[in-house]
């Protein structure tokens, strides 16, 4: 086994030969939003995205599905093709499943990727000094739930539909022609969560710079109203002892630093010389790329957040 459990990296990742490992992932989750094919989209977006953040190649999917008989079952046809259509994109197959009778919605993919181990990434290698970039634009979780409650309209939620269903295989593929020290994407912990799995993987402390985070449109004014989901709250609570924030922060980028997220952009950390250079490659492809930290040496916490 070349990676495992024990630095919480993105899926797990099995060495077969010298210059051929096994990446291993599987993820799913209730709708997070109405529509059953943007839902398998967002899904399959976000399990190969497991892959993507460890350098490696999607190349079959299973799929796993417990949906309620009681719905019609052109809601299932829809998620499943949205799904398909995602895997096909990233270049690889669906290649089956399993389903069964739930009383609650759920989706998910079991993704198999290919990569050489020698270029292999992982979360827990980044060195002090290094720069951190960011990918995609956060804010989803808040979107998400304020679509849920009526607070913004499904124009206002079509950003962040656009966020959530992008595959981060464009990213992927310019990070690996740079290269990186460490990777990993952001979802359920938000980035304050993810970039402390990657702090305390190589035992440094991560400095975000809170000014410069790419945020969904909508987001950051939702925030502002208390507009946010739960589990934000939850992520903040599991971490209080591991982050220190600014006192001139507003609460509003707090929350979004805390905020789950759903098929989020990659976090990668590169040598400070190189990364300009590597950011405007990355603007190409994934235009809301940002530098948003840096990897310092360890201090009493994980994360340092500033304005």
């Amino acid at each position: 086994m070349l990676i495992g459990f024990d630095t919480s990296d993105d899926a797990c990742a099995y060495k077969v030969s010298d210059d051929f490992a096994i990446i291993k992932t599987l993820d799913f989750f209730a709708p997070a939003v109405d529509d059953p094919f943007t839902y398998g989209q967002i899904v399959a977006a976000n399990a190969l995205s497991d892959v993507y953040a460890m350098g490696g190649t999607p190349i079959v999917a299973l799929n796993i599905v417990c949906f309620p008989m009681s719905l019609p079952l052109y809601i299932l046809r829809e998620i499943l093709d949205g799904g398909f259509k995602k895997v096909q994109e990233a270049g690889a197959i669906v290649a089956g499943g399993h389903s069964m009778d739930d009383v609650t919605l759920k989706y998910g993919l079991c993704v198999t990727g290919f990569i050489d181990p020698r270029k292999l990434w992982s979360n827990a290698t980044a060195k002090e000094g290094d720069i951190l970039i960011l990918t995609k634009p956060l804010g989803s979780g808040i979107t998400t739930i304020a679509a849920k409650i009526d607070e913004i309209s499904a124009e206002d939620l079509a950003p962040s539909i656009a966020v959530m269903t992008t595959l981060n295989k464009n990213a992927r593929d310019v990070i690996a022609e740079h290269g990186a020290n460490a990777c990993c994407d952001i979802t359920g912990f938000g980035l304050i969560g993810h970039a402390r799995e990657m702090a305390d993987g190589c035992n440094k402390t991560i400095e975000i710079f809170a000014g410069e985070l790419p945020i969904i449109h909508q987001a950051l004014a939702l925030a502002e109203r208390g507009v946010v989901p739960g589990e934000g709250g939850r992520n903040r609570d599991f971490l209080a002892e591991k982050v220190s924030i600014a006192k001139d922060v507003p609460q509003a980028y707090q929350d979004i630093l805390y905020d789950p997220q759903t098929s989020g952009g990659l976090l990668v950390a590169v040598p400070e010389k190189g990364a300009k250079e590597l950011l405007a490659k990355l603007q190409d492809k994934c235009p809301d790329s940002r530098i948003i930290g840096q990897v310092q040496p360890r201090e009493g916490v994980s994360i340092k957040v500033k304005m």
